[in-house]
């Protein structure tokens, strides 16, 4: 039999058994045909495998492309780099800006990168009642993409108390519709710090898996509950992963990215998790087999994830398995090569004049107050994740305004030119310098938020974002520090990964410079606005008591 390609020489991972082999590798039009030793040659192209390891492409099943405010084209270049072949991907963040039709725009995209995608369940994440948001995805656009083969599940779904304590809610009506049309459809979720009745009762609604950041005893809870985890990078504590090592969970999880951002996918994407957790403990046949062959399973993508007759021809070819040193991709049963390309527009014309809300004046963030004192509802960043406390505090009110003292004040404009409205936020834990930071990049509603302590700055930075439609913009001492522009839609740009990573290196850098102290920063004030995350955040329609799902006042009480 003629084959395009034999790898010989190599040490071959066996999913089935988690082990290598010395064996030989048969390809033909782009699929493995035969693993065994001594495959006759037939003049056929052979690679000598040169005693490396040969393992399956990388599948990351978790993940948003936004989050490397790249567009799908210019994402699939800088994975594919890192051993990933084929991903799944949850497009809410272009579905809140734009819809359906932001949707439809990254599917028609043509990659070398396999990127199948889950259907948006929470767009936008709460409900206009709380949010503004230039898109939404109800019934019909369900059932449309239903219809499409690239949609392999149900993109997480946020609205905890909506699923279970609303029968009638949309999101509840989405699981519905999704069960009666494509019955066997992974349903994804997030649920972080759920358990107990609420945690069985979200699971029982059909949602079986979470990605979200989990604990010893929430991994315990979930798996031996039915759920299959995927944990990313901020979920890998020593703690966990001894957990799932103990209790020998290999076959409910699997590592996935969530997010990644541009200056960090620069250097790595699901291989540096792979590589952690070897460090940390994990044998390497173990960390393989959650990457490649549980992730591919849980979406049914049962032509990928192993090195097996029929399957498709990807895989990775490492030096050193410990460091997990990858030294070639194959694609298709292809040897990736990077090449460049010319930086075009991709979207419609509307697409990159997505930002429609008035410039800002000075008299936007000063907070005119009658007393002496006010009692505030103070939203404290925690350090090490995306969550906020929710904390009481009495300041002083000072010449008829209210005085932040060490806190900064956060103000978010509707961006859709639906209907102008203006909102406002404490926040601690943030800037210590005097200076602003502004972003349209503001998870899942994609507003206008300026965050500062200088009212000259945040004028400034807010009407830097405009002039960019859309990205990134540090200010201090009355000038603009650092930028990333993010012109399609105010999230994403269409320059290559190393462009966009170079800028929003030089914007984390300034962030920090004004005193911003995070493990993400950049993430920490984006997520400031994610309704779904607790416990106190803040839309276009004011600040949020996540758990609670409600609106409440900024100023609680004056005297």
């Amino acid at each position: 039999m003629n084959y395009d390609m034999i790898i010989q020489n190599c040490k071959v991972y066996n999913s089935f058994t988690k082990s290598f082999e010395y064996t030989d590798v048969a390809v033909k039009n782009g699929i493995f045909t035969h693993i065994e030793k001594n495959i006759m040659l037939d003049n056929t192209y052979v690679v000598d495998g040169k005693g490396k390891y040969m393992i399956p492409g990388l599948v990351d099943i978790h993940m948003h492309i936004e989050s490397s405010m790249s567009i799908p084209s210019r994402f699939s270049d800088a994975v594919l780099a890192h051993g990933t072949t084929s991903v799944v991907a949850d497009p809410h963040e272009i579905a809140n800006v734009f819809g359906r039709e932001g949707i439809l725009s990254f599917l028609s995209q043509d990659t070398l990168l396999d990127i199948f995608y889950g259907i948006p369940s929470s767009v936008p994440s709460t409900n206009s009642n709380l949010e503004t948001t230039g898109g939404a995805i109800g019934i019909e656009e369900v059932k449309e993409l239903l219809m499409n083969n690239k949609i392999v599940c149900l993109g997480e779904v946020m609205n905890f108390y909506d699923v279970c304590y609303e029968p009638e809610s949309l999101s509840a009506k989405i699981i519905g519709i999704c069960k009666k049309l494509r019955p066997i459809l992974p349903l994804e979720g997030h649920c972080p710090k759920i358990k107990g009745r609420e945690l069985s009762n979200f699971i029982s609604k059909g949602i079986s898996a979470d990605h979200t950041h989990q604990t010893k005893e929430s991994v315990i809870e979930k798996i031996t509950n039915g759920m299959f985890l995927e944990i990313q990078g901020k979920s890998m504590t020593q703690e966990v992963l001894e957990t799932l090592i103990e209790h020998d969970f290999y076959e409910y999880f699997c590592f996935v990215t969530d997010d990644v951002m541009a200056d960090h996918l620069r250097y790595g994407h699901l291989n540096t998790l792979v590589q952690k957790a070897i460090e940390m403990g994990m044998k390497p046949e173990m960390a393989i087999y959650c990457a490649t062959f549980t992730p591919a399973r849980r979406m049914h993508l049962e032509d990928r994830g192993t090195i097996a007759p029929g399957r498709i021809a990807d895989f990775i070819m490492l030096d050193d398995i410990y460091k997990f040193h990858i030294t070639d991709v194959y694609k298709n049963g292809k040897k990736v090569i990077k090449t460049k390309k010319e930086t075009k527009k991709q979207f419609p014309e509307h697409f990159y004049q997505s930002i429609q809300c008035r410039e800002a004046e000075k008299k936007d963030f000063k907070i005119n107050l009658k007393g002496t004192s006010a009692l505030c509802n103070i939203m404290e960043i925690e350090p090490h994740s995306t969550f906020t406390k929710h904390i009481q505090k009495w300041l002083p009110v000072t010449n008829g305004f209210l005085d932040l003292e060490n806190y900064a004040l956060l103000t978010v404009y509707e961006r859709y030119g639906k209907n102008g409205n203006i909102s406002h936020g404490i926040v601690g834990n943030t800037i210590k310098k005097k200076g602003a930071i502004a972003t349209s990049w503001a998870h899942d509603h994609h507003n206008v938020m300026v965050i500062g302590n200088d009212v000259d700055d945040m004028v400034l930075a807010q009407k830097e974002i405009i002039k960019m439609q859309g990205g990134y913009v540090v200010v201090k001492e009355h000038k603009i520090i650092a930028s990333a522009a993010l012109e399609v839609g105010g999230i994403v740009s269409e320059r290559t990964i190393e462009e966009i990573g170079e800028d929003i290196d030089n914007v984390r850098k300034a962030m920090q410079d004004l005193g911003y102290v995070h493990d993400n920063e950049i993430m920490s004030f984006s997520t400031l606005s994610l309704l779904v995350s607790p416990q106190l955040k803040i839309s276009d329609k004011g600040m949020i008591d996540t758990t609670k799902q409600k609106i409440i006042k900024m100023v609680e009480e004056i005297r």
